[in-house]
């Protein structure tokens, strides 16, 4: 069977309920977290994704029992200081940069060399970006060219609290620092750009030793040595980022619109409705709850008569930084011109996505202005494609896949897009639900 898929028709108006998977990012910590408890976490809605999976599988190395049964996952927490640790160990993270960077934080007492490896993809991404302060806990680090995966990380006995400034707004280097701070003797400090704080919420709830400041552009993060942590039990709510995909093929679609069910609206996580609510989108929240300390709601969108440009703020960036490829989509079909700037963070991900935002638009014969960290896009409300286009060699990044499968079924054309699998990283089931939409009648 070829591993790619074919689309030459749009797709018809549209009124749906659905349900998505699990928030991956929600779905790993969990996972994590659950490994160095004490006692059995339960978790229902996980999402079974190769990051997932992948993160299951890095546990069980480690001598954590996982059991995975229909819809629930039981990991028998082994404590902080449980891990079996043995010699010429190797994880692979395979595509998951939160996998590979998060671990690596719990791993900094291992006393035997630990290496871990990663895919084509994670192996070109920089992870400096923990080693040199978990370095400062007092953990050594050998990395190719000083700087890839693979990572050889040796822990220590004696580990010393950090002073740690995270100006990226990275919640993957930030969680690293924080798993850290929880193995390390006295009280590590953390001053973080604004960035997700899934671990931090879940943490708390765990009523771990973590104090967090919220200031205007930046959190100060206070985390103390932890003895125990108690074993979850964790409904894991769907994945906004998932979401996001049939946000944007509703507001792309005429006469349409969509409930998403029982959806994670953490404030650093909705980013792409403060954006589009901006561009004339009606978006609302509903049956809104806090589920131990997450905010959670099933979001309703109906497709505007028009879309309105958008000169992006700044400081929405980082809480749309997985959903600017469907934005871009988006202001293609605005009435005027779009600006989003300072999108650095958007070309360190699973591929340079904010080059391949700009290859999609031009290969639609959308007009775009480039620099190496923004994007200026000549909308065209009429805009429609009649020709082909093929995408392929874009280092299987999931999200540059259903991007086109967006595209495709909004702008028509013939669209040729290759390694289907891609979607297997975070959303496996993403043709299933769109096979759902292309049936309506």
């Amino acid at each position: 069977m070829p591993n790619k898929i074919i689309l030459k028709k749009k797709i018809s108006k549209f009124n749906k309920k659905i349900f998505i998977p699990g928030d991956k990012s929600i779905s790993i910590r969990w996972v994590l977290i659950s490994s160095i408890a004490d006692g059995v976490s339960k978790a229902k809605n996980l999402l079974m994704s190769e990051d997932v999976l992948a993160s299951i599988e890095a546990i069980r190395k480690l001598g954590v029992r996982v059991v995975v049964k229909k819809n629930i996952c039981k990991i028998y927490g082994v404590g902080i200081k449980g891990y079996k640790y043995k010699k010429n160990l190797v994880i692979n993270a395979k595509n998951s940069g939160t996998l590979g960077r998060l671990i690596s934080g719990i791993l900094i007492d291992t006393p035997f060399p630990i290496k871990i490896i990663g895919d084509e993809s994670l192996s070109k991404r920089d992870f400096r970006r923990i080693s040199k302060p978990l370095s400062k806990f007092g953990a050594s680090f050998k990395l190719r060219n000083s700087c890839n995966l693979p990572l050889i990380i040796k822990g220590s006995q004696k580990l010393r609290p950090i002073k740690f400034f995270e100006n990226k707004g990275s919640a993957q280097c930030k969680s690293s620092v924080i798993f850290g701070g929880i193995k390390a003797d006295g009280k590590t400090l953390i001053k973080a750009k604004k960035s997700r704080n899934h671990t931090e919420l879940l943490l708390r709830y765990l009523k771990i030793p973590i104090k967090i400041k919220e200031k205007k552009n930046f959190d100060l993060i206070e985390i103390k040595k932890v003895k125990k942590i108690k074993p979850i039990i964790y409904k894991v709510p769907s994945d906004i980022s998932s979401g996001a995909f049939f946000i944007a093929l509703t507001v792309l679609s005429k006469n349409s619109q969509i409930i998403i069910k029982n959806v994670n609206v953490n404030s650093t996580r909705i980013g792409i409705i403060s954006i589009l609510k901006k561009m004339g989108v009606k978006i609302l929240l509903l049956n809104k709850k806090i589920y131990k300390g997450e905010p959670i709601a099933d979001i309703f969108v109906r497709s505007p008569k028009k879309i309105k440009s958008i000169n992006c703020p700044s400081k929405l960036n980082s809480g749309a930084i997985d959903e600017f490829l469907v934005i871009f989509l988006i202001a293609a079909k605005a009435e005027g011109i779009s600006f989003f700037k300072n999108l650095d963070e958007l070309n360190k991900k699973e591929s340079p996505r904010l080059k391949w935002g700009s290859k999609i638009l031009k290969m639609m014969g959308v007009r775009i202005i480039t620099t190496k960290n923004s994007i200026k896009i000549f909308g065209n409300p009429q805009l429609e494609i009649d020709k082909k286009i093929v995408i392929e060699k874009y280092l299987k990044d999931h999200r540059v896949f259903m991007t086109s499968v967006i595209a495709a079924l909004s702008f028509g054309g013939e669209w040729h897009i290759h390694d289907k699998d891609a979607v297997q990283t975070s959303f496996p089931s993403f043709l299933k639900i769109i096979d759902m939409f292309k049936n309506e009648k």
